[in-house]
């Protein structure tokens, strides 16, 4: 069996790939370096000059082959090569007759526990939601103690005061009937961080996901070392390497890789080895249609560290783009049975939905009315009260 061709599909906000052989089996693949995906695209067609002909079986061979060839392997790369990984593993399973958990050592769950993100402009919207999500069978939420416009606040205390309030009130909505976690996205300092994490403390917190922008391990370091929350970290990190010195350094309870960014289905296994050894445990980061979804519980299903994913139910084009959406019921997502990963592209549904890249960030707008105790903000923008960029 041979490849005869590798296709990328820009369709609505996603980046998918369809990898065909002379054997009639095509494997499906998406790439996850989302703020770029007409970059990735470009690069996925440059490396089709070096799939094309070749034995789709040999996985490991095809990694080693490209990534080490390339003289600037980054993140672009990465995404496109790992689309590429994806849509190999497929054929693998198609070839087969089994689906890619099964080639991978075989099923440790039968289902996979996700999570859902709580949201709402108000105190009192998240709380609702909350309680609502829970009452759909969801045992694990997660949310952004901000809302839109925070960095606009000319007190940092100010800020505090209000994720302590948001936090606090989805606890005292769910009780201990869900777990919590929340997502900073990388938007503190550490100063910040360390102040937040101690206020944070009391509500029994899961994980205190990228407190930090993602360029100083050194920085992150020092933040888990001066606060009391499990750190999660990762989700931009795109290769294996990052993920060992992440590991090794004994900084986060929870890595992130993601499978459509940090090499595939190949690396995200041996990622996940990695993190076993020190009683880290793997925290996908999920972003993209069902294509991703069904691809990422097939590395969930196989690995014993395995701790939680976004649920990540599709809506609109996502729906639309596959043949079979992934379904979630009571909390957990339902394990594909059918050979590779578990789904198949639509290629002309996928023709009916124009491509949509991601935008810059909005400048400030005038302040919204008040929602909270708290002073009112704006729409988000990353940028602090001096006009200046948030770092």
């Amino acid at each position: 069996m041979r490849i005869t061709a590798v296709k990328p599909i820009l369709t609505d906000r996603y980046l998918l790939v369809r990898v065909a052989t002379d054997a009639g089996l095509t494997g499906n693949g998406e790439a996850g370096l989302w703020a770029r995906h007409e970059v990735v695209a470009r690069e996925i067609e440059s490396l089709a000059e070096y799939f094309v002909g070749k034995d789709p079986a040999r996985i490991e061979h095809h990694h080693q082959a490209v990534s080490r060839a390339t003289h600037f392997m980054g993140s672009t790369a990465s995404a496109a090569l790992s689309a590429i990984d994806v849509a190999l593993w497929d054929i693998a399973g198609k070839a087969a007759g089994l689906p890619v958990h099964r080639l991978l050592g075989g099923r440790c769950r039968d289902r996979i526990k996700v999570f859902e993100n709580v949201a709402g402009d108000s105190v009192e919207a998240r709380a609702d939601h909350a309680r609502e999500l829970v009452e759909q069978g969801f045992t694990a939420l997660r949310t952004s103690p901000f809302f839109a416009g925070w960095e606009r606040t000319e007190s940092s205390s100010a800020v505090i005061g209000e994720a302590v309030y948001i936090v606090g009130a989805i606890r005292d909505a769910v009780g201990d009937r869900a777990d919590l976690g929340v997502e900073i996205h990388r938007n503190l300092t550490p100063d910040e961080a360390i102040t937040l994490a101690a206020e944070l403390a009391p509500f029994r917190l899961s994980y205190y996901e990228d407190p930090l922008p993602p360029q100083s391990e050194d920085a992150l370091e020092y933040v888990a070392r001066h606060v009391d929350l499990p750190i999660a970290a990762g989700e931009r990190s795109y290769n294996l390497f990052q993920f060992a010195e992440l590991i090794g350094r004994r900084i986060a309870a929870f890595i992130r890789p993601d499978l459509s960014l940090a090499g595939g289905i190949t690396q995200a296994k041996k990622i996940a080895a990695l993190a076993e050894a020190s009683f880290v445990r793997v925290f996908p980061h999920l972003m993209g249609s069902p294509v991703n979804t069904c691809a990422f519980a097939q590395l969930d299903a196989a690995i014993p560290n395995y701790y939680l994913q976004e649920a990540n139910l599709p809506h609109g084009a996502a729906r639309e783009v596959v043949d079979q959406p992934p379904r979630v019921v009571d909390g957990y997502l339902q394990l594909p049975d059918r050979p590779g990963i578990g789904i198949e592209i639509d290629e002309p549904a996928a023709a009916r939905f124009p491509f949509h890249p991601p935008g810059p960030a909005p400048e400030p707008a005038a302040p919204a009315a008040p929602r909270s105790p708290f002073p009112p903000r704006g729409p988000a923008a990353p940028r602090n009260p001096d006009g200046s960029i948030r770092h």
